[in-house]
C-alpha cells in the first residue's frame, strides 16, 4: 500500500466506512446522492469515503456509479491460506464434488456466523446463490449445525443470544428446545442433515472437520436435491466421515 500522511484522508468513522462499502455490496454499485440517503449521512461524508478506497483501489468508479474492486481479494486470499489445513481440506472438498456429482462446501465459524470458504460443483451440482463468502446463519445451514453441535451448551447460547433464531424456510429450527435437541441428535448419530432448513427442495449433509478428536476446523458437506440426498444416503455418509477421518489423521500427525 503507499505510504500518504494520514492527515490528508478525511476520515473519521471507520464504521461509516465500513457501512459505504457493505451498502455497495448490497446495491450492486451506486452513487453518492443513493448511498448518502440509504445511509442517512450527507453526501460530503459519502463523498470523502468514496476518495479514500477509489485512491487505495478498493473501489472503483464507472461515470457515476461506484462498486468494489478487486483489491478485497488480496486480503480475502491472505485469509484463506493462513486457515489451518486449508489446502488439504480443499482438495478432499474437491474428491467429494468428483464421486457424488453435488455441491461440495466447507464452512468454519465466523463471530457467531457460517461462512462458506470453500465451494466446488460436481457435474450434477444445484446451482445456488452461496458464494465463497457468504455468512450464513448457523442454524440455517447442515454445516452450521455440525459446527453448533461441537460447541458447548453455553457458547451456542450466546451465539443464539447475538444473533437470534430467524427463519429461512417454513423447515427452519427456530427455537431453543428444538435446536438443542437437533444437536444432541448431531453428537450421537455424526453428522448433520439438512432437509430444505435453507433453501427450498435442496437437502444436504455434513460432517466435522478436526484436529485431534477434540479441535473443531469446520465443517465438510454435501448438498442436492431431495431425491437424491436424504438421511439415509449412507453412501455419501461414509464417504464424507471417510474423508473428514484422513484429514484428521494428516493434520494431526502429518508435520509429526
Amino acid at each position: 500500500m503507499t505510504k500518504n500522511n494520514k492527515q490528508d484522508l478525511p476520515i473519521k468513522s471507520p464504521a461509516t466506512m465500513l457501512e459505504v462499502l457493505q451498502e455497495l455490496q448490497d446495491r450492486k454499485g451506486a452513487g453518492i446522492t443513493e448511498l448518502a440517503e440509504s445511509l442517512d449521512i450527507s453526501k460530503s461524508t459519502v463523498h470523502n469515503h468514496l476518495t479514500v478506497l477509489r485512491k487505495y483501489e478498493y473501489v472503483k468508479k464507472d461515470g457515476d456509479t461506484y462498486e468494489l474492486g478487486l483489491r478485497f481479494l488480496d486480503h480475502a486470499g491472505h485469509a484463506l491460506e493462513r486457515r489451518e489445513g486449508y489446502d488439504e481440506i480443499k482438495q478432499k472438498v474437491s474428491a467429494a464434488a468428483a464421486q457424488t456429482g453435488e455441491l461440495c462446501q466447507y464452512l468454519v465459524e465466523d463471530h457467531g456466523r457460517g461462512i462458506f470458504i470453500i465451494r466446488e460443483a460436481g457435474q450434477q451440482a444445484v446451482e445456488t446463490r452461496t458464494r465463497l463468502g457468504t455468512r450464513a446463519y448457523l442454524h440455517h445451514v447442515t454445516s452450521g449445525k455440525t459446527v453448533l453441535a461441537h460447541m458447548s451448551d453455553a457458547t451456542v447460547e450466546e451465539i443464539i443470544n447475538r444473533h437470534g433464531l430467524p427463519p429461512k424456510t417454513h423447515q427452519t429450527i427456530t427455537t431453543r428446545e428444538d435446536l438443542f435437541e437437533e444437536l444432541d441428535h448431531i453428537r450421537e448419530q455424526g453428522y448433520a442433515y439438512d432437509k430444505a432448513e435453507h433453501v427450498r427442495g435442496l437437502h444436504a449433509i455434513a460432517v466435522p472437520v478436526r484436529i485431534n478428536r477434540d479441535q473443531l476446523l469446520g465443517s465438510m458437506s454435501v448438498a442436492g436435491p431431495s431425491h437424491r440426498i436424504n438421511d439415509k444416503s449412507e453412501d455419501i455418509i461414509q464417504l464424507l466421515q471417510g474423508l473428514a477421518s484422513e484429514l484428521e489423521l494428516n493434520l494431526s500427525y502429518g508435520s509429526e
